[in-house]
């Protein structure tokens, strides 16, 4: 099917089966940072072996749109076909500043908060399939979950606002579920204080400090927001501020501009009338 004017290809029917087999297996993806967006990343070894398992075989017998893989080089031509339709796209772990690498993709922006414990990727111009290489799912999958979402919600702020046609059972046990829900809500906000007295005692007494659960205000899973239970306070190393100031101050400085050998000539003329006189 042709896709409308100003909108992306479709992919093909052949790459999409493909990219569907790979997020079925087990490639051991990772979540990582992409223009802001959480996306799954995953390395190129181990997409090439799953597209040489039995699984892939057994799979490819019963949907014909999977091209045959009978050896490493159809295994990456088969693999291919994921940035040529744009489901998955090589990227590598974007720097703080790639001004003063060999890097030809965009840099960073200034303004991206970087997320404790995940890489922040960019994308690569150049697609290459090497096993040490990692690429990004930019496939969503089926729909389905979405719209079953949707339909979730909606039957939701139709229960709201239906809330006074509830039974008196059902309306005292959403009260109770409050009042659960702002318990909680309070001991989050006493934990957050006591974590605070407890890291300006540790950092008077025991330097650098200690925090509990120092990823509490990450941004992270719920159970990661607890693991560690606690940890030492890390201290940023200073910057090398001296090295920028003497490098600023020897630009800066005015540089002796070379005497001809005219002027040379005229000093030396000059000389023996001053010693004369």
């Amino acid at each position: 099917m042709a896709s409308a004017p100003g909108q992306p290809p479709q992919p093909a029917p052949n790459a999409i089966a493909v990219a569907q087999f790979l997020k079925s297996q087990d490639l051991k993806s990772r979540t990582c940072i992409l223009n802001g967006q959480r996306k799954d990343l995953f390395k190129v070894k181990r997409a090439l072996r799953a597209l040489q398992s039995p699984a892939y075989a057994a799979a490819q017998k019963k949907n014909p749109l999977l091209p045959p893989v009978d050896s490493r080089p159809a295994a990456e031509d088969v693999f291919r076909l994921l940035p040529l339709n744009l489901l998955a796209l090589r990227v590598s772990k974007a720097s703080e500043d790639n001004s003063h690498g060999h890097s030809h993709a965009a840099p960073t922006k200034p303004g991206t908060k970087r997320v404790k414990g995940l890489w922040t990727v960019k994308v690569e111009q150049q697609q290459e399939i090497r096993d040490e290489l990692y690429y990004t799912w930019f496939y969503e999958g089926p729909q389905w979950k979405t719209t079953i979402m949707a339909i979730g919600v909606l039957i939701i702020l139709l229960a709201v606002v239906m809330f006074p046609l509830w039974p008196p059972v059902m309306r005292l046990g959403v009260w109770y579920l409050s009042m659960g829900a702002l318990g909680l809500l309070g001991l989050f906000f006493a934990m957050a204080i006591f974590r605070l007295i407890l890291f300006c005692i540790t950092y008077v007494m025991v330097k650098p400090g200690l925090w509990l659960y120092p990823n509490l205000f990450e941004d992270v899973g719920f159970f990661d927001s607890f693991r560690p239970v606690w940890a030492w306070h890390k201290v940023k190393k200073p910057k090398a501020k001296k090295t920028k100031e003497i490098s600023e101050k020897a630009a800066e400085a005015p540089v002796s501009e070379p005497i001809s050998a005219e002027a040379a000539a005229a000093q030396r003329d000059l000389r023996p009338k001053v010693e004369d006189g």
